[in-house]
């Protein structure tokens, strides 16, 4: 060790500078860590939720694509919770996301889904997206979709990104916000 890879520390001793910068402190839980934390607030909030009910349900927790998941299945009564066109679904997520942050302080991107029900309209969207593009190409004339949420907006947009020849934006204001599919020049 020369002079220069040492210094003198507070109590006069030298000290490694290269040893130090091998071990990083440790400062919080990583990301990963975060998001099973923010998996487990949920999974506590939406247990008492069903809890109150009266529903049955298993909830399952996940971490994917840098956000938790969280899926509540097998009750009879959970369709109650999707409601028409999911509305219910999405305003149930919305309070679970508003728990984890008072937990955390900091602004949850939880995706919640219940009795498979947004993994059904997943594909759904897909097939949208995709027959939507299709109709594009073959008729050279633009496609607006019905209004859709901000999920269902970027199922879609994903969907259209995958054909060559089209692409697609997002006009209006929520709730009437839609996607618009465009031939390319």
């Amino acid at each position: 060790m020369t002079a220069a890879d040492t210094d003198l520390g507070a109590e006069g001793g030298q000290v490694d500078k290269d040893a130090a910068e091998e071990k990083p402190a440790r400062s919080g839980p990583t990301g990963e860590e975060l998001l099973v934390q923010e998996g487990d607030i949920a999974g506590d909030y939406l247990e008492r939720l069903l809890d109150l009910l009266d529903f049955d349900g298993d909830i399952d927790l996940d971490v994917e694509a840098g956000r938790a998941i969280v899926s509540i299945d097998g009750g009879d009564d959970l369709e109650k919770l999707v409601g028409p066109r999911g509305n219910a679904l999405e305003a149930l997520q919305e309070l679970t996301r508003l728990a984890v942050q008072q937990e955390t302080g900091v602004r949850s991107r939880l995706m919640l889904d219940i009795a498979g029900w947004r993994a059904e309209r997943r594909e759904e969207l897909r097939d949208l997206g995709k027959a939507s593009a299709e109709k594009v190409l073959s008729s050279g004339e633009k496609v607006r979709l019905q209004p859709m949420t901000p999920f269902e907006r970027k199922v879609v947009h994903d969907a259209v990104a995958e054909i060559d020849g089209v692409h697609s934006e997002s006009e209006g204001e929520d709730p009437r916000r839609r996607v618009v599919i465009f031939p390319k020049p």
